[in-house]
C-alpha cells in the first residue's frame, strides 16, 4: 500500500496512465484542472431497475442543445421525436455550402454558388480544446483539424488619426512593440525604487530579468537611468529582407514607433484576445465544415426521428403530458407526449402561443438578441498565402467589417474563401438593413484598406448573413442584462412538463459547448423525475 501522496499518485499513474493521475492531482489541489461539469448520461437499464417504462419526450429544435438531448435521451431507451422548423438539422450550426437556398425575414433570396469545398460557417466556426463540443466529435466520429484563431502574420488595422491610423500592422509587430514598451516602463519603475513598497531586492531583479526577455530590452547601463532598459526594436517585429543562404543575415523592420504612437494607436488592445480562456490556441474546427457536427448527431439520432419543416404552432402543459401543435408541408398536426425539452430561441419561442405562466414569458422577453453578421468571399486564388503570406487566422479592425478571417484549411489550393466581416451589435445592424448586394459592395470598400486593390478581384461566389433577419433564430445569439436575474432563473426550470435548453441557458452563450452543457443538465432533471414517477 502507498505510504506517501508521491507513492500513492505513482499507483495511480500506473493503474490509469498520466491523465487519470494529472486528474487526481487536480482533486488534491496539486494541479489546475478545468473540467465540464459531471455528467451521467441516462442508461438503458434505468427503468427496469425503477421498475417503469421509458417516457416520450418531444424535442423542439434540431440545433445542437436540442440534438444532444434526443441523442442522450435515447440512450435509456426514451421515444424521441425531434420537431425542426428548418430542412437541416444544426439550427445555428450552419455551413452554407454552394446549392444553399435562403430568404431572410426581409424577403431577399440568395442562392450560394461556392465551389465544391468551400463553404462559410454561418454560425460557430471554431472549437477550444477544453470544450465538450470535442468530446462529441470524438464520440460520433467527426474528424477535426486545427483552426488558427491567432497568427503572427495577420493584421490590426484602425481608421483614425494616430500616426499608425490607416496602416496595415502585422500582428507579431504589434505585440513586440506593445510588449517591448510596456517592459521598458515597467523595468525603469522597478529599477527607480518606484516598487520597492510592493517587492523585495530579489523580486526585482527576478521581474528584471523576466522583462527582458518579455519585452526584448536592453539592460541597465550604471549611472545613465535615460539609456537603461530602452526598447529599440528587435526581429521580432519583422523583417523587410527575410534572412537567406550565406551571409545574407536579414535585414529586420526599421526602429519601432515611437512610444507615444504605440500608445496612441491602441492597436495593443486586441492582443488581449489570444488571453480569453475560450480563445486561447490551440483551437479546432470539424474537417469539411461545422455542420459535421449535426449530421453526425442526425445519424446517431435517426433521422427518422426528425420531422423537418414542422414550425410550432403551440405548445400545451396537461396534467399528464404536453400537446404541441405544428405546421408542417401546409398540414396541422399535434404531438402528445410525456415530457418536451424546448430548445427554440427565446425571441421565437414568445411568439408561439403556450399556456405557460406569465413568469415564462416575462423571463423570454427579459432576454435580448445579440445582432450578428457575416459575409463569405470566395476568391479564385489565394492572393492571402501567395501575397501576403497569411496562413488563416484573423484581422482585426476598428471599421464596420470588424474581422475578416483567412481560411485554415485548403491551403494552396487553386481558391479558397475569405470572411469579409465578421460584426456584431450596431455595426451588424447597419450591415443587416442592406441588401446582400450593399453588403457585398461595402465589405470590399473597407477590405481594401487593409489588402489593396486585389482584394476586390476574383470575386467567384459571396453570401451573407445576418442573423438578427435569420428565420427561426432572429438573432446570433442572447444577451442577458444578467444572469442573477429571476427571469434567467426562472428558464433553468421546467414550466409543467416542459423544460428549456440552449446555449442562451449556460454560462458559454454562443458556443455550441453552452448548448450541449445545458441539454445535458435538462435531460438529467427530465430523467430523475421520469425514474421518480
Amino acid at each position: 500500500m502507498p505510504t506517501t501522496r508521491r507513492q500513492f499518485l505513482q499507483s495511480v499513474g500506473v493503474a490509469g496512465g498520466a491523465g487519470v493521475m494529472y486528474s487526481t492531482m487536480g482533486a488534491l489541489g496539486l494541479a489546475p484542472t478545468a473540467a465540464a461539469a459531471p455528467y451521467t448520461p441516462p442508461r438503458s437499464g434505468d427503468f427496469t431497475l425503477a421498475g417503469r417504462s421509458a417516457a416520450r419526450v418531444v424535442v423542439l429544435g434540431a440545433g445542437i442543445a436540442g440534438l444532444t438531448t434526443a441523442y442522450e435521451l435515447q440512450k435509456a431507451g426514451y421515444q424521441v421525436t425531434v420537431l425542426e422548423a428548418r430542412d437541416r438539422p444544426g439550427g445555428r450550426n450552419w455551413t452554407v455550402r454552394g446549392g444553399t437556398r435562403e430568404t431572410d425575414l426581409k424577403g431577399e433570396t440568395q442562392h450560394a454558388r461556392f465551389a465544391e469545398g468551400q463553404y462559410l460557417n454561418a454560425g460557430p466556426a471554431r472549437i477550444a480544446q477544453h470544450m465538450v463540443t470535442l468530446d462529441y466529435c470524438r464520440e460520433l466520429g467527426v474528424p477535426v483539424e486545427v483552426f488558427t484563431n491567432v497568427n503572427a502574420d495577420s493584421y490590426y488595422f484602425d481608421e483614425g488619426t494616430t500616426p499608425l491610423s490607416g496602416t496595415p500592422v502585422r500582428h507579431r509587430t504589434t505585440k513586440a512593440d506593445t510588449y517591448g514598451y510596456v517592459s521598458e516602463l515597467l523595468a525603469r519603475a522597478t529599477d527607480s525604487g518606484s516598487l520597492d513598497g510592493y517587492l523585495t531586492g530579489a523580486d526585482k531583479e527576478a521581474l528584471l530579468s523576466f522583462l527582458g526577455g518579455w519585452g526584448a530590452i536592453g539592460r541597465r547601463v550604471e549611472g545613465d537611468p535615460a539609456a537603461s532598459w530602452k526598447y529599440t526594436g528587435t526581429s521580432r517585429r519583422g523583417y523587410e529582407v527575410l534572412p537567406g543562404a550565406g551571409t545574407q543575415a536579414g535585414t529586420p523592420l526599421g526602429p519601432p514607433p515611437s512610444l507615444s504612437d504605440v500608445l496612441q494607436s491602441n492597436l495593443g488592445r486586441n492582443i488581449s484576445f489570444e488571453f480569453g480562456f475560450d480563445q486561447a490556441m490551440l483551437m479546432f474546427q470539424p474537417v469539411g465544415g461545422m455542420d459535421r457536427i449535426p449530421y453526425a448527431f442526425e445519424r446517431a439520432v435517426d433521422r427518422r426521428n426528425i420531422v423537418y419543416r414542422a414550425e410550432v404552432g403551440g405548445i400545451t402543459n396537461t396534467p399528464t403530458g404536453v400537446d404541441v401543435t405544428y405546421t408542417t408541408r401546409g398540414r396541422r398536426r399535434t404531438v402528445t407526449a410525456d415530457f418536451c425539452v424546448c430548445t427554440i430561441p427565446p425571441m421565437v419561442l414568445k411568439k408561439i402561443p403556450t399556456n405557460f405562466a406569465p413568469e415564462v414569458g416575462t423571463a423570454l422577453a427579459y432576454a435580448q438578441a445579440a445582432p450578428a453578421g457575416k459575409i463569405a468571399l470566395q476568391y479564385d486564388r489565394r492572393w492571402w498565402e501567395t501575397d501576403e503570406n497569411i496562413y488563416g487566422g484573423i484581422t482585426n479592425t476598428n471599421m464596420d467589417i470588424g474581422t475578416i478571417w483567412y481560411p485554415s484549411s485548403g491551403y494552396h489550393g487553386d481558391r479558397g474563401t475569405v470572411v469579409g466581416y465578421y460584426n456584431f451589435g450596431n455595426n451588424a445592424l447597419a450591415y443587416g438593413r442592406l441588401s446582400h448586394k450593399e453588403r457585398l459592395s461595402r465589405a470590399l470598400v473597407q477590405g481594401q484598406k487593409v489588402h489593396g486593390q486585389k482584394y476586390a478581384r476574383g470575386i467567384e461566389a459571396s453570401f451573407s448573413v445576418s442573423w438578427e433577419n435569420t428565420r427561426y433564430s432572429e438573432g446570433g445569439w442572447v444577451s442577458w442584462p444578467s444572469r442573477e436575474s429571476a427571469e434567467y432563473r426562472r428558464l433553468l426550470q421546467p414550466e409543467g412538463r416542459t423544460y428549456f435548453a440552449g446555449d442562451h441557458l449556460s454560462h458559454y452563450t454562443s458556443w455550441m459547448s453552452g448548448a450541449i452543457e445545458s441539454a445535458r443538465a435538462s435531460v438529467t432533471a427530465l430523467h430523475q423525475r421520469a425514474l421518480a414517477g
